[in-house]
């Protein structure tokens, strides 16, 4: 996993890597440069599109310069739109680059600017160093290159916008943003949705073991970290090696949510799927997913069983005595969801007495019934790291960049995601698979960060074929092709 630095050391790994490297700081904002056009060419935007370039002083307007000579080299009509003067002083590689414009390039001031095309728009004005308040001038400039129509993409990250902030009205408003080596904190937050746009990681060739030279608790999961995850199983496996899982909730009226939940279990890989639920539905579970079993009543012997979910489609009324004996009763990691999390909130005292090692799946709204209202998601995220410390428990926050904060204080955000995966249902297929993976045998780590991957993965493969009309069941049908994208068998 890439470790998230602060924007101050950026620089600093820049200047690392030229130096155990051998290679030039030009050298790396060249291939920065081709990652982007790269993207840029794979999009398929239309050819007819003029596009302008906005290139600040520093390496940022580098990176920009960069890519606007490149882009021109591939037959597109580019303009730099200059966001310095004649006389200013360029960074030496942003002054390489500017050199390097072909005259095919116009060079023009952004304080004549002006056009009522429907162009492509790149910001490469101001980069991660950016700190304090912004000039009156550059709030004039981020203004106006948000009043142009047309497509807005950010260079690493949208000018105005701070590395670890929350933007304000004076940031650039992307369609999409270009971030180079890894995510920068600031585009994971979801106050910034509207200025970042659609994120995009570019791998710019730093060796990761450059990183571990800075501190940082975040990390981003990719989808290369995830393989060496996964268990492996022989042709000797049989059910019982997949694991013994059983799951707990529904009530009269939310039965789809087991019955999600169950579904997705299966289809993660679990072996022996259980649904613990009221007497009066046991047809349904059973009509809808054959391949589970149904129990009721109290839970007979719940150590038999390799992994426990709790919560999908539960109810709270009268669940705490049933909660608190499984706490007692199971002494290993357990999956809590929903309505389980609420029962939590309702009795606080419970938390001390959750497994070691048990994985919490709230969305905001659970989580803050749980922790606490948070004034924004920076300090969500902080009450994510010391709530899962405090309860030696793996907390995940679902949303876009699902965060899972571990118990030793790292915080991993996750890549894979589609919006359409905001629809009823979602996390109760979440709940299954985070399930079954415990069940199989992954650690609570391991299984935690497949979890959520593959749900991530299931959602975007679905959302590329339903859009707006994805729903959970459609999430649930894709997890076994998430396999096959990862190359698993």
């Amino acid at each position: 996993m890439i470790r998230i630095l602060q924007g101050e050391s950026v620089k600093k790994l820049d200047q690392l890597h030229v130096e155990r490297s051998g290679e030039s700081g030009y050298d790396l904002m060249e291939r920065a440069a081709r990652g982007f056009c790269n993207w840029f060419l794979v999009k398929g935007f239309e050819r007819a599109k003029d596009v302008f370039v906005y290139a600040g002083a520093g390496n940022n307007g580098g990176d920009g310069l960069a890519i606007a000579r490149l882009l021109s080299e591939k037959g597109w009509k580019v303009n730099v739109i200059a966001c310095f003067d004649e006389n200013s002083s360029l960074s030496p590689d942003a002054e390489t680059n500017l050199e390097k414009l072909p005259k095919e390039v116009s060079l023009i001031n952004w304080k004549v600017f002006s056009t009522s095309k429907d162009g492509i728009f790149i910001d490469s004005y101001l980069g991660v160093g950016l700190k304090g308040d912004l000039r009156d001038e550059a709030r004039d400039l981020i203004q106006k290159f948000n009043s142009f129509s047309g497509i807005k993409i950010a260079v690493d990250i949208p000018s105005g916008l701070q590395a670890e902030g929350v933007g304000s009205l004076d940031v650039v408003k992307a369609d999409y943003t270009i971030t180079f080596a890894f995510p920068k904190l600031a585009l994971l937050l979801p106050e910034n949705a509207s200025f970042v746009g659609e994120l995009e990681v570019v791998d710019i060739g730093i060796n990761e073991s450059l990183y571990q030279e800075f501190d940082s608790d975040y990390f981003f999961i990719q989808q290369k970290d995830v393989l060496p995850l996964h268990r492996k199983f022989n042709r000797f496996s049989h059910k019982g090696d997949f694991g013994k899982i059983l799951l707990v909730g529904g009530s009269p009226g939310k039965m789809g949510a087991m019955i999600m939940a169950s579904k997705s279990a299966l289809r993660t890989g679990a072996g022996l799927v259980s649904a613990h639920i009221e007497e009066s539905e046991r047809e349904i579970i059973q009509t809808a997913v054959p391949e589970a079993m149904a129990s009721w009543g109290l839970v007979a012997n719940p150590e038999y069983y390799d992994a426990i979910g709790i919560g999908p489609g539960w109810g709270i009324e009268q669940r705490k005595l049933l909660l608190e004996s499984l706490f007692k009763n199971f002494q290993k990691p357990m999956v809590l969801d929903a309505d389980a999390l609420n029962v939590l909130a309702r009795n606080p005292e419970l938390l001390e007495k959750i497994p070691s090692n048990s994985i919490l799946t709230p969305h905001i709204g659970e989580f803050e019934r749980l922790v606490g209202r948070a004034e924004n998601h920076l300090d969500r995220i902080k009450q994510a790291k010391e709530f899962s410390q405090k309860y030696r428990i793996i907390l995940v926050l679902k949303g876009a960049n699902t965060l899972i904060s571990l118990p030793d204080g790292r915080q991993l955000f996750n890549s894979s995601g589609s919006p359409f995966m905001a629809t009823g249902g979602s996390g109760d297929a979440l709940t299954g698979m985070l399930t079954a993976y415990l069940g199989m045998g992954y650690s609570p780590e391991n299984a935690a960060i497949c979890g959520v991957f593959h749900h991530g993965l299931a959602g975007q493969l679905a959302g590329e074929l339903n859009k707006r009309g994805t729903i959970a069941t459609d999430i649930i049908e894709k997890i076994p092709e998430t396999y096959r994208v990862l190359g698993i068998e």
